[in-house]
């Protein structure tokens, strides 16, 4: 049974958390989560400090409440334009590219914004917390969001990597099982060695922690809800549930996936981003996983990202990054509000 101190952290009425999606967030998914009670979440991976602030001011047009803001911390082994050798990877992409009546672009010269400046902007944003994923944030980070009156929240695939978190400072930790839609964001060991399901995970991370932690992974409806508590969770985090909704930037493609994807049928891969993530294959997946030429993180995401935006455009889910959780034929609801009713139906009342 969960005990009133992740509200109380967060400053939120219930505690179900949406999860951060990074490239298919929605201003109004986020203010409708935070307005229904908990904590919407909205994912910055490669937006820039100005358009930060336009989101975050667009947020607080349609809500007071708390929400949290998301970023990917550098890991150190990220390619640079540079050093990037993608002859290989751009051969393997063209065809792709030719479905769509496009060449592949000159590569950039950056293929991210700068993550100081991205913090930089958070800060200044002032939300209720800062969620970050792929490490331990550093002290100074956290000495900055805390002065800002920004809770930190960390997030671990296995036992250890939770424990570095509480080690390192942060205020609660998501505990994600290989379940989860999108990227597998383990740092102290390979994503392929870090597959612990959210059963198994999260009763684990809670007996080696203090702070509170959030289950993700596999959690749909009322009795993923009431299991993840169960396990001693003080919150949860869903994501393909309300990913599934006309709230979130998922292309109608992208809903045709999750409706139509069994448990069984969605795949890791790393074709679309350079980086281990979970979604439903498609042909973009099995033309690049087959020519087995795949750049290195984050190359690999700009190159196909530039065919995947022409792809949303269309409608074509075959180009699409489908990310969704093996919980996808569980998100039955077009609609935020009845996905956070259903949820709330398994969260206990607090001790």
């Amino acid at each position: 049974m969960p005990d009133d101190r992740l509200r109380e952290l967060l400053g939120i009425d219930s505690p179900i958390l949406l999860g951060p999606f990074g490239g298919l967030s929605s201003v109004e998914l986020t203010a409708a989560v935070s307005e229904l009670g908990g904590l919407g979440g909205y994912g910055l991976y490669g937006y820039g400090p100005q358009r930060i602030r336009e989101t975050v001011e667009a947020i607080r047009l349609l809500t007071a409440k708390p929400f949290a803001l998301n970023l990917w911390l550098p890991t150190g082994d990220e390619i640079d334009p540079v050093d990037a050798e993608l002859d290989d990877a751009i051969a393997a992409a063209a065809p792709l590219y030719a479905q769509l009546g496009l060449e592949v672009p000159p590569i950039p010269a950056h293929f991210l914004p700068d993550f100081a400046e991205q913090l930089d902007a958070v800060i200044e944003a002032r939300p209720a917390a800062l969620s970050l994923v792929y490490g331990v944030p550093s002290p100074e980070l956290l000495a900055r969001a805390h002065a800002a009156g920004i809770s930190v929240i960390g997030t671990a695939t296995t036992v250890d990597e939770a424990v570095a978190l509480e080690a390192g400072g942060v205020d609660a930790i998501v505990a994600t099982g290989f379940e989860a839609a999108g990227h597998r964001v383990s740092f102290l060991r390979a994503a392929e060695d870090s597959l612990v399901g959210t059963l198994a995970l999260v009763p684990q991370v809670v007996d080696a922690v203090r702070v509170p932690v959030i289950a993700a992974g596999g959690i749909a409806d009322r009795r993923g809800a009431a299991a993840a508590f169960a396990l001693g969770a003080d919150g949860i985090q869903v994501g393909t549930a309300f990913l599934r909704t006309e709230r979130s930037a998922a292309t109608p493609a992208h809903r045709a996936a999750i409706v139509s994807t069994p448990a069984h049928g969605s795949v890791l891969t790393r074709a679309m981003s350079g980086r281990l993530a979970r979604g439903a294959p498609n042909h973009a997946i099995r033309r690049i996983e087959e020519q087995n030429a795949i750049a290195r993180f984050p190359a690999q995401n700009w190159l196909t990202g530039q065919f995947r935006a022409e792809a949303a455009r269309v409608g074509d889910g075959e180009l699409l990054s489908l990310w969704l959780g093996q919980a996808a034929p569980l998100a039955r609801s077009a609609d935020a509000e009845e996905v956070f009713r259903e949820l709330l139906a398994g969260v206990p009342a607090p001790q």
